[in-house]
């Protein structure tokens, strides 16, 4: 760095030249100016000297008189020495923006801020893959984001062939949907059992000579072989978890064994509970009952043991892990990390070194604005749950997992629909109570009876073959008669939406109350005719729509069951 360069490196530790700028939350490099070396060549031509009372140059050999001191300046350090001002008190801005969360991937940019040279050697570091057209094309500042963060168990790496199969061509054996809200007060980490049995779909993928090859997909298969298998790089894993759970990734990253081990260790180490004592041979974790601080090979071994925890299974390890992913988000939000340039220098080192990110986050530029993003969040509002299962019932072995498909759906539209699994306090602004307000209002007020509801459906951006499915639903189920098949809609909007006007706003709030449409959703507007040459009103279903009969409304609050914990709470393993 700057002291190694001018020759007077000496005790100096080069990440003393990186400091955090409180304006913009970034570090920067300090160029400090350095005393004289002994040794070091001197400029090829020299400024002639000037005397500083009168500012008139000096003749060669002549001694030029210290400048004076006003009456209360504090002196000047004497030359050769470095000296020292009065000590600030540390700014809040040091603990605002730079929040990083989550093993191997969280820990995005620490020092992005400083120095050409040192941005060009991270963004070096970056490894990227093409996302293949599977995500949305990278996460948006003003939207919620969805980034899925993925760890293989390829035993890459100096002294990781010893853990399990040495040839493992890398499945998803660790896989957490991490979603942050669209205002940013809350996120949730959605973790996915690598024994699930999904359907893995067809997967468009980049060779290496830039052609495109279609990896054929396989239904009823483990989900950890989304990756690997076949081939198939991390953009068929984002396409798997879209198909699984209607929620497509904005970016992903990918990390092996070793991001375990470099962050742990630049970080510090990070301090975990065990209820019990542990001696998992498999793992080659070996720790007593309560606390301890873990780092490079012991941070691996606890979120790879699974046989000494819960049932002995992957879900118990996913439980592990969570807590472990936990212990380390406390540890980067800790001021002994936020405020520590040398520590935030080896993370940002470590961090572009461990990951393979996709082709929209390739720099240290995109990596800041996620980071900055993220740093926003207050850890106590981030969920970690996971993907509600049961035992695979075509099994007598019990080996895999399939969807509860009475709780999975709810979690999944919980997310979908940017819904906390913590209870938070909305930044909402006086136009947008008053909105709220206004939406509110048109559920209230008298109903028609479901007989007198007129209404044509028109298929938006719902599946083939939902407009008349809705309508059968409506007439066989509800008895709402005077509906009908009105066909495609112009458009295809993200949400359903029933159209109306003034003199139908209780046909409107009938139909709502049958279909759990929200007042948001009701579009006060005018009357159309339908086939019949009557006034109608226009349900147009969009791409919420879940199937026939299936409510709109999106739950408040996860299912009675589903297991969930909070970043903020310590809990112990057992």
């Amino acid at each position: 760095m700057d002291a190694q360069g001018r020759g007077r490196a000496g005790d100096i530790d080069p990440a003393d030249q990186w400091v955090l700028n409180p304006n913009t939350g970034e570090y920067e490099l300090r160029l400090t100016p350095s005393a004289p070396q002994s040794g070091v060549p001197g400029p090829r031509r020299s400024a002639p000297a000037v005397d500083s009372r009168t500012a008139a140059p000096v003749a060669p050999g002549r001694d030029v008189p210290p400048p004076r001191r006003r009456r209360g300046a504090p002196e000047e350090p004497l030359p050769g020495r470095r000296g020292h001002r009065p000590a600030k008190k540390k700014s809040k801005a040091k603990k605002a923006l730079l929040w990083t969360g989550g093993t191997m991937a969280f820990v995005l940019v620490a020092a992005a801020g400083g120095g050409y040279l040192y941005i060009r050697h991270l963004n070096g570091n970056i490894t990227s893959v093409s996302d293949d057209g599977a995500s949305t094309g990278g996460f948006q500042t003003d939207k919620a984001i969805n980034i899925l963060l993925i760890g293989t168990d390829k035993r890459t790496g100096a002294g990781n062939e010893s853990y399990g199969d040495s040839g493992s061509v890398g499945h998803a054996d660790t896989t957490i949907l991490l979603h942050v809200s669209k205002d940013r007060t809350n996120a949730t980490a959605l973790s996915i059992p690598r024994d699930l049995i999904v359907d893995v779909p067809d997967c468009p993928t980049t060779q290496d000579d830039g052609s495109t090859k279609v990896i054929a997909g396989t239904d009823d298969v483990r989900f950890n072989t989304s990756l690997g298998q076949d081939g198939r790089t991390p953009s068929c894993t984002v396409r798997t978890v879209t198909e699984l759970t209607g929620i497509q990734a904005d970016n992903f990253m990918v990390a092996d064994f070793n991001a375990v081990k470099t962050l742990t260790t630049a970080v510090g180490g990070v301090e975990v509970c065990l209820a019990k004592d542990i001696n998992d041979k498999d793992s080659k974790l070996k720790l007593s009952k309560g606390k301890h601080t873990i780092s490079g090979e012991d941070a691996l071994a606890f979120v790879r043991t699974r046989h000494s925890v819960g049932f002995g299974g992957d879900l118990s390890r996913i439980g592990l892990q969570q807590q472990f992913l936990s212990a380390l988000m406390r540890k980067l939000k800790s001021n002994d990390t936020l405020t520590n340039p040398a520590k935030m220098i080896k993370l940002a080192e470590a961090g572009t070194k461990a990951l393979t990110v996709d082709s929209q986050l390739d720099s240290i530029s995109k990596l800041k604005d996620l980071g900055l993003e993220l740093g926003k969040l207050n850890v106590k509002n981030l969920t970690f749950t996971t993907v509600p299962v049961v035992d695979n019932p075509a099994e007598k072995v019990k080996a895999t997992v399939v969807l509860n498909d009475s709780t999975a759906p709810t979690v999944f539209d919980m997310i979908k629909n940017d819904v906390s699994f913590t209870e938070v306090k909305k930044k909402a602004s006086a136009s947008k109570s008053a909105e709220a307000a206004e939406e509110a209002a048109r559920l209230k007020g008298t109903k028609s009876a479901a007989a007198d509801v007129r209404v044509r459906i028109l298929n938006g951006g719902a599946a083939a073959g939902s407009a008349q499915a809705e309508l059968e639903y409506l007439q066989n189920e509800e008895g709402v008669l005077k509906s009908e098949n009105a066909g495609n809609a112009d458009a295809s909007p993200a949400r359903t939406t029933l159209e109306y006007a003034p003199d139908q706003a209780d046909q409107a709030r009938r139909l709502a109350a049958i279909l759990g449409l929200s007042g948001a959703q009701l579009k006060p507007g005018k009357s159309v005719t339908n086939s019949q040459g009557l006034p109608t009103m226009s349900l147009t279903l969009g791409k919420d729509f879940k199937g026939a009969g299936v409510s709109f409304t999106t739950a408040t609050k996860a299912p009675e069951g589903v297991q969930q914990s909070t970043a903020d709470k310590v809990e112990c393993a057992k």
